[in-house]
């Protein structure tokens, strides 16, 4: 099977990319709550289980924390640019 470098990728990587550039960008900033998982689904048309693994992914990276019953919100950005350092 031939090698696809620049093909498609799962479409919880979609979700994940976006929600990080976002973040890193600073339009969702620490203490914020990102979008909920509905409001993922509806903007990226993927399955609520799509949304809820790259939230996963992005809560794994120290990105993001879960509140039950309150929502997802980033985390302050000194401990996120931890995250972003360890790939250098």
């Amino acid at each position: 099977m031939p090698e696809r470098p620049s093909g498609p990728h799962a479409p919880y990587m979609t979700v994940l990319d976006a929600l990080a550039a976002e973040i890193k960008a600073g339009k969702i900033k620490p203490g914020e709550k990102i979008p909920s998982e509905a409001d993922l689904v509806q903007r990226f048309g993927v399955a609520r289980m799509t949304a809820r693994r790259a939230v996963g992914v992005l809560r794994e990276r120290g990105l993001v924390r879960t509140e039950w019953g309150k929502g997802t919100f980033v985390i302050a950005s000194e401990l996120a640019g931890r995250e972003q350092h360890q790939g250098d």
